[in-house]
């Protein structure tokens, strides 16, 4: 308890030390969220005995025990309480980020905290009072996009606790969140959200695949868990094509309306049409079919990172530490204390190793 309140504490101060009662009232939501979910929270051991533990949650439980052990004992991941404990906050995300950019412009704003330092969303416990901070934003020209966020980590900062808006994935799937999460108490660069993505990415993919050898999982399991993780980057490569189709059109030397009606064109007909056409190459899925229930804009665009960016730099540094993780995360480590350029200097030397392979 002492060590939560002094870690909330340091969160007011950060926020005191900013200047504005909005900042500060930002900073008091987002510590009285935290608090509300550490509050709340319930060991897994205690549920697991308890006899009012439904069956489904049990199941779920005993296997995040089980992810968990082996995230410490053999992927080398932090050994703390991240994931012993459980809670259900009764909604279905624990917070809803605001992302908004210029009607003509594919990049963000961006907004910098203490801890996470500089990123393109501001982050609500409320769905209310993300709409109502996206709502003045719209009033100052700016596209907007609320979306909900089913888990985070809190880099360490504190122990991240199981949430019902999550637990109920299929067990591959689950299993690579607890990884992907742990990944990024291990390292994490600020500001840099391809470094951090890829790595955690990394770390799921080596995660899920050693599981399932240890665990003698399905071939079949396997091979949907891989399906959907094709599904989702072939649908990230369409957003991201997208977004570069528009920044090109922005920076045209062309009337303003010419850019508005060649933007709606992208937007409101031509990406529906390759996304059913993605659903048809996927055996006739609806995955992602709610993207098309909610207007697509510049602001949801940049809601999507390439999360595999540098994914085979860091599958060609694991390689040469033999696999090795322990290793592999201090080479990570000592990418992470480099400026940006020569960190990307460094991954695109990575990369072009694993491509010539």
């Amino acid at each position: 308890m002492k060590h939560f309140l002094q870690k909330i504490t340091v969160v007011l101060i950060f926020a005191l030390v900013l200047s504005g009662c909005e900042t500060v009232g930002y900073y008091s939501q987002a510590a009285q969220g935290q608090w509300s979910i550490w509050w709340q929270r319930e060991p897994i051991s205690e549920l697991l005995a308890s006899p009012d533990t439904t069956p489904e949650l049990r199941q779920q439980l005993q296997r995040v025990e089980a992810y968990r052990l082996f995230a410490s004992q053999q992927l080398a991941l932090p050994d703390n309480k991240s994931y012993r404990y459980y809670t259900d906050i009764k909604r279905p995300y624990v917070v809803w980020n605001v992302v908004a950019a210029e009607p003509l412009s594919v990049e963000p704003l961006t907004w910098c905290f203490p801890i996470a330092g500089c990123v393109s969303y501001r982050g609500y416990f409320s769905e209310q009072a993300a709409i109502d901070y996206a709502q003045q934003l719209q009033q100052q020209g700016y596209e907007t996009h609320v979306g909900g966020v089913a888990a985070y980590s809190t880099l360490g900062w504190f122990d991240d606790p199981l949430l019902n808006t999550f637990v109920s994935r299929a067990p591959l799937d689950l299993a690579g969140l607890i990884f992907h999460e742990l990944a990024h108490q291990q390292v994490y660069v600020a500001g840099d959200t391809a470094f951090n993505e890829s790595f955690a990415t990394t770390v799921e993919l080596i995660g899920v695949e050693r599981w399932a050898q240890q665990q003698g999982i399905t071939p079949e399991e396997l091979n949907a868990y891989h399906q959907r993780r094709i599904m989702r980057k072939e649908f990230v490569s369409l957003l991201l094509d997208l977004r570069e189709q528009l920044q090109a059109l922005y920076a045209q030397a062309i009337p303003e309306q010419e850019k508005i009606n060649t933007k709606q064109q992208l937007l409101e007909i031509d990406f529906p049409a390759q996304l059913r056409q993605l659903q048809q190459h996927w055996g006739q899925s609806t995955a992602f079919a709610g993207w098309l229930q909610q207007p697509v804009n510049n602001a949801r665009l940049s809601t999507v990172a390439s999360y595999h960016q540098w994914v085979p730099a860091f599958q060609q540094l694991l390689q040469e530490q033999e696999n090795d993780l322990a290793r592999f995360y201090q080479r990570v480590e000592a990418l992470a204390q480099l400026d940006a350029p020569s960190r990307q200097v460094k991954l695109l030397a990575l990369k072009q190793r694993a491509l010539r392979l």
